[in-house]
Parts: structure tokens; C-alpha cells; sequence
């Protein structure tokens, strides 16, 4: 019940009462206006139909993730690298199971370092979390399995006995096929005595197959961007993406293209020894 005040009017009808005569003699713009706000503001926070991705995190093929090393050999004698080699990703917000408001992808385009792209283009439209999730699962899946094929047979053309050995190979909550190259290359560097990597942070993305090609992936602007982020100086890029490499990379990383993997593993030992200079970079057209 509301409270009588001294003139025996309820507190609650005389604050509306002010109310009403406060807003009475206001405009009918300014409800109109008050009125386009608060839609606007309902819309921003309504879920968009686009994805919205950033640089994700980068992580060294040649280590471990969750306790476990990414690349575990079992049945052949490997070796340690003084280097790092970084496997790239993008965080991906819009995705199924991962939704993102409308205001976050009006932030989106306007940030130079995130990309904003319609939904269709990403994944199928209707896709479940769970179908989604899974679909990503299968290509890393897939990815690492065609990494062992060519790693195991690029080492074996090097003069590396690889007969017995076991690959099994781990990276948590990251999916995809793009992180396929950097697998392979890190098997090999393990399987061969040499450093490598001598100290340098070297990172890169591609696709690969069980001959060693090395595929168009997406996200690689932001991946440079993750990649210098976290410390690298060298990026190994498809050949196919150098449309996109050209004039984006960032200040103080050097890309190199490559379209196999021994195009990656001559790279990798060039820069290893000092030699990095000559190797091709993409350029425009």
C-alpha cells in the first residue's frame, strides 16, 4: 500500500503526477527522438547475422599444450629446436554456440584489427553448435593426419629413418585445417638433428596434403597479427594467400612464400642460418 504524505495524497500518485507535468510541455521530437534511442540500443544488443573474427592464440608446435607435447613421436630418436614454430589461429564470435550482438560487430568494422564477415560465408546456414563443432573437430582431424604423411616422407627424403615411428599429435580447443603446414614442418624439425629454428620465433599457416602442397587458408591478415604479437619474426605464408599478404604485414615481421613443404623447410633452415634475405616474399598482383 502506498504511503499517505500530510496532504493525504499517496507519495507514489504525486511522483507521477510531477512526473507527467515535467514531460507535458516537452516537445513531441523529444519523445521521438527518446523513442529512436532506445530502439537503437535494443538492436545493437539483438544478435547480428555476421561473424566477427580477431588474432586467437598462437602456440609452438614444437612444445606442449595441456601437459601434453603437440607433437609426440614414439619408436624413432627426435631432437630438440633452441626455436619456436607458432601455429596461428583467429577467434572466431558469431559462430554456432558462440553468438555476437550487433554492437560488436559495428565495433567490429571499425577496428582495422578485426574482420567482420555475413554469416553464410563462414559456416551453412542453420548449422547447429554441435554440427559445427564437430565439422571443425573432422578438418583438424583430417589436417594433422595428412601433416604425419608428408612430415614422415619429407624426413625420410632427408636420409631420416623413420621406420616404427608413431606420431600422435595434440593442440587444445583449436580446430580447422589451417594449422596443417605447421604440424608437418614441426614433425620434421623434430625428426632431423640439426636447430632449425636456432633460437628465432618462426610461425606461418597453410593447409597440407599427403604430398606436401601447401593450401589457401583464411583469417591471415589477423594471424600475422597474432603471430607478431607473440613474438615472431618470420611468417611462412601459401602462396595462394599472397593477394592478401601484400602491403599487410606488420611492421618488424617478414613474410616468406612457400607452396610445399619443402619450400617451408628450405625456408626454415635459411633463416635458422642468418641466410632468411633472399627468400621470396609475396607481392602485389
Amino acid at each position: 500500500m502506498s504511503a499517505l504524505n500530510s496532504n493525504g495524497t499517496t507519495k507514489r500518485g504525486g511522483m507521477f503526477r510531477r512526473l507527467a507535468a515535467r514531460y507535458s510541455s516537452r516537445p513531441l521530437g523529444f519523445f521521438t527522438g527518446l523513442l529512436a534511442v532506445m530502439l537503437g540500443i535494443v538492436i545493437l544488443v539483438l544478435p547480428s547475422p555476421y561473424v566477427v573474427e580477431t588474432p586467437g592464440p598462437t602456440q609452438n608446435v614444437l612444445g606442449a599444450s595441456g601437459g601434453r607435447k603437440v607433437i609426440d613421436v614414439q619408436g624413432v630418436k627426435t631432437y630438440d629446436d633452441t626455436g619456436r614454430l607458432l601455429l596461428v589461429t583467429v577467434n572466431a564470435a558469431g559462430v554456432p554456440g558462440y553468438p555476437v550482438s550487433n554492437a560488436e560487430a559495428l565495433w567490429g568494422w571499425a577496428d582495422p584489427h578485426m574482420l567482420v564477415m555475413p554469416q553464410e560465408a563462414v559456416f551453412p546456414p542453420g548449422q547447429t553448435s554441435e554440427a559445427y563443432e564437430q565439422e571443425s573437430k573432422h578438418e583438424m582431424t583430417s589436417s594433422q593426419g595428412a601433416a604425419i604423411t608428408a612430415g614422415l616422407d619429407y624426413a625420410a627424403k632427408l636420409g631420416v629413418d623413420v621406420d616404427g615411428a608413431h606420431v600422435t599429435m595434440h593442440v587444445d580447443d583449436i580446430g580447422g585445417p589451417s594449422a596443417g603446414m605447421m604440424y608437418a614442418l614441426g614433425l620434421v624439425d623434430m625428426l632431423t638433428p640439426r636447430h632449425e629454428a636456432a633460437k628465432v620465433t618462426i610461425a606461418g599457416t597453410g593447409t597440407i596434403d599427403d604430398e606436401g602442397k601447401v593450401g589457401e587458408i583464411g583469417g591471415i591478415g589477423l594471424k600475422m597479427l597474432g603471430a607478431k604479437r607473440d613474438g615472431a619474426t618470420w611468417f611462412l605464408a601459401p602462396s595462394a594467400n599472397c593477394a592478401d599478404v601484400a602491403g599487410h604485414v606488420p611492421e618488424g615481421l617478414r613474410d616468406v612464400k612457400v607452396s610445399t613443404l619443402g619450400d617451408a623447410y628450405r625456408a626454415l633452415v635459411a633463416i635458422g642460418e642468418g641466410k632468411g634475405a633472399d627468400l621470396p616474399h609475396c607481392t602485389a598482383g
